[in-house]
């Protein structure tokens, strides 16, 4: 997947008060996710289908 100009915002579930935190991208069919404490290491991409099931299964494991 070739990704555009990518906006990184925090994740929704990073947690507010430590310093685990992840950055999320919206990507056209898909999304990027990096480390916020280690940016310059790069990015990891997926699909809309893995990004999908991804974030099916965090919701499930947080209900």
């Amino acid at each position: 997947m070739r990704e555009p100009h990518m906006v990184f915002r925090k994740s929704s579930y990073s947690g507010a008060r430590t310093q685990d935190c992840v950055e999320v991208a919206d990507l056209p069919g898909g999304a990027a996710v990096r480390d916020t404490q280690n940016r310059r290491l790069g990015h990891l991409t997926f699909d809309a289908a893995e990004w999908r099931a991804f974030l099916t299964d965090v919701k499930r494991d947080r209900l």
